[in-house]
């Protein structure tokens, strides 16, 4: 039998293995592990491919969130809208400031914050007052907005930025899955609003050896509090005018990630190329309302962190596709606001109907690089299979 796996690694590492092994070597030799000379070149490297000012190398994508959120000074009191559908770190780092999430409901097309959402909530339940944008049920003041760029493509910004703007609103990007990905206009995600948040957790397209993160701003200032937050605070080491936290990157992480971003647009081209098989093969199999291929906009760069289709009858799917050696997952199965965690923030089943309807009909098919057309073929024909 075929084996598909979800994703598999080992293929990507027999192609660099030559060049990251060395680079491995060469920071032991130097037995200098924090905040050294790859810390400081990757910074550089990842500043210029993000076409970003400044980037700042942080040790996971949920400390760069929450980072961001510190350095913006976001806290108790603050509210801070954001997607129910997303990972549990999106919300989750906005609760761990003191500060409330504020949920609004997706596009069904993209899966990502829909702008008209946003605008609903502000129009319905908020009101202006002492030139503040304030939560009339709650009496907490918005204080930001934090749209994700799922599965990687990026959210439409245009409209956020001017809801953003209109409110004097802090933007804070979560593009975990979007480095490299574009906006209509060739924008990059991370660049529109003041910070944007990056992940190289190992399955990224761009993916660590561990954990690591990045930000990015094009604000001088709000780059030079984030390094000095990811240090404790502290500037001059040991006196610390504020209180921050030890979000480093590691020196052994960054040499990796120097090493493979060489390779990244070469593996976002092999995803691309795999979404467009899935595409064209789906389509042919005519299987109508029964799945849904992803939807890359026009004009936008979408790097296919994940290949996401929309399907009936989900569940039984997926254990049919397991027993044809395909391995899925789903992104995500419960909402965040139908958590046990934010039950506090008093919503209930029926409150965003399109991201409950994405938790319940969604499934991420094997997207990486290194596979082969007779994989690919493989999952099409086991899912046509199914619903014949």
């Amino acid at each position: 039998m075929i084996k598909v796996p979800l994703l598999d690694l080992k293929a990507q590492f027999a192609q660099i293995r030559a060049e990251v092994m060395p680079a491995i070597d060469q920071v032991c030799s130097s037995q200098h592990f924090i905040l050294g000379a790859n810390v400081t070149a990757l910074e550089q490297e990842l500043a210029q491919y993000c076409a970003s000012p400044a980037a700042i190398g942080v040790s996971s994508g949920t400390d760069a969130l929450l980072l961001a959120l510190m350095a913006l000074d976001i806290g108790a009191g603050d509210e801070v809208i954001t997607s129910p559908f997303t990972f549990f770190a999106t919300a989750g780092t906005i609760a761990r400031t003191g500060a409330r999430a504020v949920f609004c409901d997706i596009d069904p097309v993209t899966f990502n914050l829909s702008p008209g959402a946003v605008q609903a909530f502000i129009d319905d339940r908020c009101a202006v007052q002492g030139g503040r944008l304030i939560n009339r049920a709650t009496g907490g003041r918005i204080k930001a907005l934090m749209p994700v760029h799922l599965y990687g493509q990026c959210a439409d910004m245009d409209p956020l930025m001017k809801i953003a703007r209109h409110h004097d609103l802090k933007v804070i990007e979560d593009a975990a899955q979007a480095i490299g990905a574009e906006y209509r206009g060739g924008g990059r995600a991370g660049t529109f609003g003041d910070v944007g948040c990056f992940s190289f957790f190992p399955s990224k397209n761009l993916g660590a050896f561990g954990d690591a993160g990045l930000c990015t701003t094009n604000h001088a200032e709000l780059a030079e509090s984030m390094r000095v937050l990811r240090v404790h605070g502290g500037k001059p080491k040991y006196f610390h005018a504020v209180i921050g936290g030890n979000f480093r990157i590691d020196e052994l992480q960054a040499a990796v990630l120097r090493v493979k971003l060489k390779y990244l647009d070469g593996w976002t081209e092999g995803r691309q190329r795999n979404a467009s098989f899935y595409d064209a093969a789906f389509a042919q199999a005519n299987l109508g309302a029964k799945l849904t291929t992803p939807q890359v906009l026009p004009g936008y760069r979408h790097i296919f962190n994940q290949y996401v289709v929309r399907v009936q009858k989900r569940d039984a799917l997926r254990v049919r596709l397991a027993e044809r050696g395909i391995g899925t997952e789903i992104y995500y199965p419960m909402p965040l606001h139908l958590q046990t965690c934010f039950a506090y923030l008093g919503h209930q089943a029926g409150d965003f109907p399109q991201s409950e309807r994405a938790a319940a009909e969604t499934l991420a098919l094997p997207i990486y690089p290194e596979l082969d057309e007779e994989q690919l073929a493989h999952v099409v024909a086991s899912v046509a299979e199914f619903y014949a």
